[in-house]
């Protein structure tokens, strides 16, 4: 039996089982007839989508934190409310209070709260899980450090400590990049490649290069779900969640592409749904940009390929204008020569 499943679950349960979810606030529809199945650990879902495109919710939905309108969700065969000791769960780390005095090793402590209770006493065992969990992201030595002390990545790997202290079957993170550099989200990834051997991940990310550069399969969802079950999605569907044309993403070296797209984002204050500015892609191959492609992964890289394309596109214009205003001369030199030789008969 694989070892992400506990004694009273079947091997053969899916990890997470969601068919035609929808959920509503009042009137307003958040999501709308969802259904995804993630059957055991190995691989990573990445789900990207607009702003208010309900990927929160999804999460909060699966963790039986919100009530749902229609549809089922179960979670190792059970109602999420009753999984959730085997559900480690990252929220988004800029909800956290930086200046509260608490260290490292107390904040990974409190993943073990379901189990000590909230008015007990820490058990060896928790405080042993608590270190397991720190070293398995590489912060033991910081475990006595202030919370607000240390740097962003090193705070996010933080909090997966926590996620993990539990001992969870099921990871959800809910944007675990945000305000990381190159450097650390390649450390993050690296730690959730690792994990993705003993449990089902699901990353939420409004990063796409970073979600098709590092996850195993992509969804899009913006109150719908677009999902392939692999990591190549068309630009239909793209254009269904995002309100925008974009090319795909696939397989293959990182790759920033710019698509057709009918809006010039923040030239007029005009937008659309897809929340970039541009958007990247990933996995887009272009033989004659190579070079760009081998430093595809580092934000200046992205940046600098765009400035040329503005670059190209520019001297393509002048190019144009240049050769209309050449045109034009020819034009004038002919009629003046016409006119000399009329005069002169």
């Amino acid at each position: 039996m694989s070892s992400i499943y506990p004694d009273l679950f079947s091997e053969n349960t899916p990890v997470l089982d969601v068919e035609h979810l929808w959920v509503r606030y009042d009137t307003h529809t958040v999501l709308e007839d969802v259904s995804l199945r993630i059957d055991g650990p190995g691989e990573i879902l990445g789900i990207i989508g607009p702003n208010g495109g309900g990927k929160t919710t999804f999460l909060k939905s699966v963790l039986g934190l919100i009530p749902i309108s229609k549809g089922s969700i179960s979670v190792f065969g059970l109602p999420p409310e009753k999984a959730r000791p085997y559900i480690g769960y990252v929220p988004q780390y800029s909800k956290y209070d930086y200046d509260f005095p608490i260290s490292v090793m107390e904040v990974v402590l409190t993943g073990r709260l379901k189990r000590a209770g909230l008015f007990h006493r820490y058990s060896k065992e928790d405080k042993e899980a608590a270190m397991h969990a720190l070293e398995t992201v590489g912060m033991t030595e910081y475990k006595d450090a202030q919370i607000g002390q240390i740097s962003g990545g090193q705070r996010q790997r933080v909090f997966i400590a926590r996620a993990l202290s539990n001992d969870p079957k099921f990871l959800l993170m809910d944007e675990p990049n945000t305000g990381l550099d190159t450097f650390m989200q390649d450390e993050l990834y690296r730690i959730l490649d690792e994990l993705k051997k003993k449990m089902a991940i699901i990353v939420i990310s409004h990063d796409i290069g970073a979600v098709s550069a590092h996850m195993d399969k992509i969804a899009c969802l913006n109150r719908r779900l677009y999902f392939h079950d692999n990591k190549e999605m068309s630009r239909e569907d793209f254009i269904a969640a995002y309100g925008c044309s974009i090319d795909l993403v696939a397989h293959g070296m990182p790759h920033r592409v710019l698509g057709t797209h009918p809006y010039a984002h923040g030239a007029d204050d005009s937008a659309c749904g897809c929340g970039c500015t541009p958007i990247p892609i990933s996995g887009i191959t272009n033989p004659e940009s190579d070079a760009g492609d081998s430093a595809a992964d580092s934000a200046a890289a992205d940046s600098a390929a765009v400035d040329s394309a503005a670059v190209d596109s520019v001297a393509a214009d002048s190019a144009a204008a240049d050769s209309a205003a050449a045109d034009s001369a020819a034009a004038d030199s002919a009629a003046a020569d016409s006119a000399g030789t009329q005069e002169a008969k």
